[in-house]
């Protein structure tokens, strides 16, 4: 195979997936005005079935323009020869390969998030702010971003230089090396996410005693579950959209609460969803998604390992002198097909979890509150209660709300 076959293969799996996913969109479109089913008509009120509509339409719009511009962008970049200038631009800084590297993808990932912030700000600040969702000031949207770039600086940066390091010690080997650090530091950040990255973002206070907390407490004890750490975090500075969700192991497990799920929930609503996170627990579900995502780690790095060394990847970018970073991004591109099976693969697994988990909360709580609370939350973010199936199956990583409740209902 020439570099340029190599190349024209990247340019079909960019434009195939951009218009698959397209496709998939519109199907889904189709779909926004359908009369709701009977069990979840009393979730909208005919005024806030159309703001819904309305908002799914806008996002539909702008995501079209969005993707657009994207593969607009990628494509000319790619034909331009933009990887062979960039990496020039790198070389010129240093001679050392992890220093190239990490300007490289600094500057690759720097201009990408430039280029693509005035979206993120419309969506923030015209999308969400008509849909009454934002809540987030200007200024701690542009430091979100500085403490964004700071934190793929530090991990990013730290991670890839200690995998170019095994490459150029070990050879074709790495990929056991960098298999070790990766999972170490999946297992790092699955334990202490919460105690140490979350606190940079939003701050994260112990649920308050009360009638709430005693609830909580009643429940856990029922099911056997030690459960002292309980937070509730300030989402509301962003968004009215809520949330939970379970964290850490052992000593480090947790459950935390936004306060907007405080807010828009009752306490039998709030333990119904609480029932569902320890079900993940009890279920194994963490435990499995900690090992599968390990797993599919080592397996993309042994085969990243059996092509990494080849020129071939690096001259189908337009690079002619072949180096780690280049044949990285060659492979990330080749591998888009793989990962988007892989993927559907794990949103099967997901969507039989969240059946297991609500399962888990009915039998030993109660299924109403667990319904009325998913109702709530799915008009409080203006979800969309009849997406295609097609959609579906591609993309969502849980059952859609009509399929929940009638699980529930059994």
């Amino acid at each position: 195979m020439t570099a340029q076959s190599l190349f024209y293969i990247i340019i079909a799996i960019i434009i195939v997936n951009f218009v698959v996913d397209k496709i998939l969109d519109a199907l889904n479109a189709k779909h926004y005005n359908d009369k709701l089913p009977k069990v979840l008509e009393d979730v909208y009120d005919e005024e806030a079935y159309k703001t819904s509509q309305k908002y799914k339409a806008t996002n539909y719009k702008f995501d079209l323009l969005t993707s657009s511009f994207s593969i607009v962008l990628t494509l000319a970049f790619l034909g331009l020869d933009g990887f062979a200038f960039v990496d020039n631009l790198a070389r010129s800084f240093s001679e050392n390969p992890i220093i190239i590297a990490l300007v490289f993808f600094g500057i690759i990932m720097i201009g990408s998030d430039i280029l693509t912030t005035p979206f993120s700000y419309y969506s923030t600040f015209v999308i969400e702010e008509k849909f009454g969702f934002n809540k987030t000031t200007k200024k701690l949207f542009f430091l979100d971003k500085l403490k964004g770039w700071l934190m793929m600086a530090i991990l990013g940066g730290s991670i890839l230089a200690l995998i170019i390091w095994f490459y150029q010690v070990t050879g074709t080997q790495f990929w056991l090396y960098a298999w070790g650090l990766m999972a170490i530091f999946t297992l790092f950040m699955n334990m202490f996410y919460s105690k140490l990255i979350v606190p940079l973002f939003n701050k994260q206070t112990p649920l308050e005693a009360g009638s709430l907390r005693n609830g909580i407490s009643k429940y856990a004890e029922t099911v056997g579950f030690k459960l002292d750490k309980i937070f509730v975090i300030d989402g509301s500075k962003r968004s009215t959209k809520a949330n939970a969700y379970f964290s850490g192991f052992g000593s480090e497990k947790r459950v935390t609460l936004y306060d907007t799920l405080i807010n828009d929930l009752d306490e039998d609503e709030i333990v119904a969803v609480l029932a569902h996170e320890v079900g993940h627990y009890k279920k194994k579900h963490i435990i499995f998604n900690l090992f599968a995502s390990i797993l599919l780690t080592g397996i993309t790095l042994y085969i990243l390992s059996l092509f990494i060394s080849n020129p071939l990847l690096s001259n189908a970018l337009g690079v002619e002198t072949p180096s780690f970073h280049i044949g990285l991004i060659a492979f990330g591109l080749l591998y888009a097909p793989i990962s988007e099976i892989t993927g559907l693969i794990m949103n099967l697994f997901s969507r039989k979890f969240e059946y297991q988990a609500d399962d888990y909360a009915k039998n030993t709580f109660k299924a109403e509150p667990l319904i009325t609370s998913l109702k709530k939350l799915s008009k409080n973010s203006l979800s969309n209660l009849t997406p295609h199936p097609a959609y579906v199956f591609m993309h969502y990583s849980h059952p859609t709300l009509l399929q929940r409740v009638q699980n529930l209902k059994k």
